[in-house]
């Protein structure tokens, strides 16, 4: 993506452009023409598109460097997008009018919602993707939105000024190095993916490369280096890839697709393909044969011996068998597109030497005469420590550089998606002055990833679970539109009016649908006469809402509808404002004790630390060293950020509530202003709290 190449070719995105955003060199009629744009975004993965096409949105004249154009919307590793905690994030990357949830929806070969054994609060939506689908789909995507430019190219260099006295940070950037050229700009934004310094390995072979076939980028590497940022080494890995025709699928277990697929997007009734005509996956195990060759060998395999961290959660078959000896692990047989020959090993992802990745393949259950095409290899490159950005993905160091993606220590294309739609709506609001857009922990999923990256940091590939999030039961597939489509079209810019009708509309049908169900009353006997499916106790003497009835497990909007037709009928016309009634049934009494946990935490993130807070010479409070190093470090933004710090004890956030109270009452004193009530109301509150 950032190899040492020319600077490459124009491509304008949009045919509806008036023009390029030309600007000349000041001060010098005669110097050459100089490109300037609102923002720059490094990189064609799944970070940097959603981020390019979500400043464009936001109305910033916005350019996209890549490597290559035809690399856009590649999916490097594995043919599928979303998964437990993974599927929330792309309900939310869409609510924010993000792409890769309409992507899937034009481009999968295989739907299903997992996790259904569990409540709707942690389902999981995923789809196995057609590779060659997803990439014509994302780049015609890419190459027809508005304001939004597309150039191949290397970036080598920063260019830095000044800083910005009112902002934090010992630099700005203003631009871009390309080889032999600059394109100036107000916000820059780096999605690189694992590039930076990428190094792959196969065996004891290694050899500089951000993925199979494309350069890394050293000279970026070197330039955040010198700025002081402070550098990490992860690694990860890819399966090997097998022939389709040569394995052995009648004796595997076939796991079909949902009927009826449920879509990713809010915009969208249905998938672009039935599921008659959707491709199965298979379901394979390891045996005590792969662990013996994987132990026989492991002085063949230098990725393994690195103490750089892999992904805890996608681990590669020699990390789980020196992990898990003893046990079968699941190979899942995924099909990469519908006129593909090959077929993805989930699970099998190896660095082996390739003629001992071929010798364990055909050792496993239904690819005794497997054909390997590709061979597994593993990655190795530097990431940023996350702790080194503000919420709006900004960092510290740097004024209006933004980081979003792998760089960030995270893993997936999901969690650079959500990564990648931050960075380039606040890219475009720093641009334009305005206040940043941050999603707390309280309001999505990203917001945790970005809170756990930003308070935690990471020393390892970083995924999103739902066991991640405290509020799970609020944040659900299902409400993602109703939390944060409203803040993105307000606040950010960033939402279609066409999205925001259609969430105005959604809310305005569960608003009226609950009431409805409320309304409506009888006694248990009589509901168990309207519908004896349901397991409605007869003992029960207190009359039952219409609402209670449809959280039997048995009921849903249609047979409710079917005993009561007036007023309930309207309501099972569209599927998806059924389902939601269902879920908004199911939830009901928990959400409302969930809501006042929520509004307590958000009570905690309106206490607003200083940005220019230095810690380490901080006179007015108590704090320890070791705190005030973590605190300097991480520069949390609120207090309740800087209560996840780990380290950062009870002790010094009760003196930090004091002192934030002392300087709230210092300014009010300068400004000759009244101190509010509630304010002093909050601070004085959780000093009380236990800790």
């Amino acid at each position: 993506m950032f190899s040492l190449r020319g600077c490459g070719r124009w491509i304008p995105a949009s045919l509806t452009k008036q023009h390029l955003p030309w600007t000349r060199f000041s001060g010098d009629s005669a110097a050459p023409w100089t490109p300037h744009f609102d923002v720059v975004v490094i990189g064609g993965g799944h970070a940097g598109t959603e981020a390019a096409a979500a400043a464009a949105r936001c109305g910033s004249r916005t350019l996209l460097l890549t490597h290559r154009v035809d690399t856009i919307g590649q999916m490097s590793c594995n043919p599928s997008f979303g998964g437990i905690g993974k599927g929330h994030l792309m309900r939310e990357v869409d609510a924010l009018d993000g792409l890769c949830s309409r992507i899937c929806d034009l481009s999968g070969v295989h739907y299903k919602v997992l996790n259904r054994r569990k409540g709707p609060a942690v389902w999981g939506l995923r789809a196995q993707i057609d590779r060659k689908r997803y990439k014509q789909n994302m780049q015609k995507e890419i190459l027809t939105t508005p304001l939004l430019t597309v150039k191949e190219g290397a970036v080598e260099d920063l260019i830095l000024t000044e800083p910005e006295p009112e902002h934090t940070g010992k630099c700005r950037v203003s631009g871009v190095v390309l080889d032999g050229s600059q394109i100036y700009a107000d916000s820059v934004i780096l999605t690189t993916g694992t590039f930076l310094r990428g190094v792959i390995v196969i065996g004891l072979e290694m050899h500089p490369a951000g993925r199979l076939g494309d350069q890394p980028s050293i000279g970026l590497a070197q330039t955040l280096e010198k700025l002081g940022f402070v550098v990490g080494r992860l690694k990860t890995g890819t399966p090997p890839r097998i022939a389709k025709d040569s394995i052995n699928f009648s004796i595997l277990n076939k796991q079909t697709p949902d009927n009826p697929s449920v879509p990713f997007s809010f915009i969208n009734e249905t998938v672009w393909i039935k599921p008659e005509d959707q491709l199965p996956c298979y379901l394979t195990h390891t045996n005590p044969r792969v662990d013996e060759i994987v132990l026989e060998n492991l002085h063949l395999n230098s990725h393994v011996k690195e103490t750089t961290r892999g992904p805890r959660y996608c681990p590669s078959i020699e990390s789980k068998v020196l992990r898990f000896p003893n046990r079968l692990h699941q190979v899942w047989l995924e099909p990469e597109g519908m006129d593909s020959d090959l077929i993805y090993p989930q699970g099998l992802s190896m660095t082996l030497p390739a003629e001992l990745q071929e010798k364990i393949i055909t050792c496993i259950r239904g690819l005794e005469k497997a054909k390997m095409i590709q061979p597994g290899y593993g990655v190795q490159y530097d990431y940023l420590d996350p702790r080194q950005i503000t919420p709006s993905l900004e960092t510290h160091l740097v004024q209006r550089l933004f980081f979003a993606g792998q760089i960030n220590g995270t893993t997936g294309y999901e969690e650079a998606a959500a990564q990648g739609v931050i960075a380039g709506i606040n890219a475009s609001l720093r641009v334009r002055h305005k206040p940043p857009f941050v999603i707390s922990r309280t309001e999505g999923y990203i917001g945790v990833l970005i809170d756990d990256l930003t308070t935690l940091g990471t020393n390892e590939p970083y995924r999103m679970f739902t066991s991640r999030a405290e509020f799970r039961l609020s944040l659900r597939p299902d409400n993602a539109d109703s939390r944060l489509t409203f803040r993105g079209y307000k606040e950010a810019g960033c939402v279609s009016q066409q999205r925001y009708e259609r969430a105005s509309w959604m809310k305005s049908s569960l608003e009226e649908g609950i009431s409805a169900l409320k309304s409506i009353e009888f006694s248990s006997s009589k509901w168990k006469k309207l519908i004896p499916e349901a397991s409605i106790s007869m003992g029960k003497s207190v009359p039952l809402r219409a609402l209670d009835v449809l959280k039997y497990e048995e009921v849903d909007m249609e047979l409710l509808a079917k005993a009561i037709p007036e007023p309930l009928k309207k309501y099972t016309n569209c599927r998806e404002l059924a389902e939601r009634l269902k879920i908004e049934a199911t939830y009901e009494s928990v959400l409302f004790h969930q809501q006042q946990e929520i509004e307590s935490i958000q009570r905690d993130e309106a206490l607003q630390l200083p940005k220019d807070l230095d810690y380490l010479t901080l006179k007015d409070v108590s704090l320890s060293y070791e705190v005030r190093e973590k605190l300097h470090f991480s520069r949390p933004q609120t207090i309740g950020a800087a209560s996840r710090i780990p380290g950062v004890t009870p002790a010094a956030i009760v003196n930090l509530l004091r002192f934030v109270k002392t300087t709230q009452q210092r300014q009010a004193a300068m400004n000759e202003l009244p101190k509010t009530d509630q304010c002093l109301y909050d601070t004085d509150k959780l000093e009380e709290r236990q800790l």
